[in-house]
C-alpha cells in the first residue's frame, strides 16, 4: 500500500540519501523510477542493489570476501555512480540541505501532473 501511494501521490517529492539505500527499499521511498521530482545524496549515502558484505558473499565464492566487500564499496555502493546514471539529480553537503529543498519546494510549489482521469485507482493486492 505505501508503495502504490508513493506512485500515485502528486506533491512535489523530494528525496535526500543521507545513509543506506539499497534495492527495492531505495526505489520504493520516492525514487525517480517513480517519478520522484528532485533526488539528492550526501557524499557519504552508499546507492547499490544490495549491501557491500550480502554482495561480496555472492561475488566471491571461495576467495577473499574482505578485499571483495572494499571492492564492491568503491565501486558500487557511492553516491557518485548513481549521480553519473541519473538515479540521483546532485551529492548535496549536510550543510547545503535545508537549502536545496527549499529552493526545490519553492519551485514546484504549483507541480501539475497530467494523469489520466480515473474515478478510482486500482491498487493491486
Amino acid at each position: 500500500k505505501l508503495l502504490f501511494a508513493y506512485a500515485e501521490a502528486t506533491v512535489p517529492k523530494v528525496t535526500v540519501i543521507t545513509r543506506k539505500a539499497y534495492g527495492g527499499g531505495y526505489i520504493t521511498m520516492s525514487s525517480k523510477h517513480l517519478r520522484g521530482d528532485a533526488n539528492y545524496a550526501w557524499p557519504t549515502a552508499e546507492i547499490a542493489v544490495m549491501g557491500a558484505k550480502g554482495a561480496a558473499e555472492i561475488i566471491a565464492r571461495g576467495k577473499d570476501k574482505a578485499q571483495a566487500t572494499r571492492e564492491y564499496e568503491e565501486k558500487f555502493a557511492n553516491p557518485i555512480m548513481a549521480a553519473e546514471r541519473g538515479f540521483v539529480d546532485g551529492l548535496l553537503r549536510p550543510s547545503e540541505t535545508r537549502r536545496v529543498i527549499c529552493e526545490d519546494l519553492e519551485l514546484l510549489q504549483d507541480k501539475q501532473l497530467k494523469n489520466p482521469w480515473k474515478k478510482h485507482a486500482n491498487m493491486p493486492l
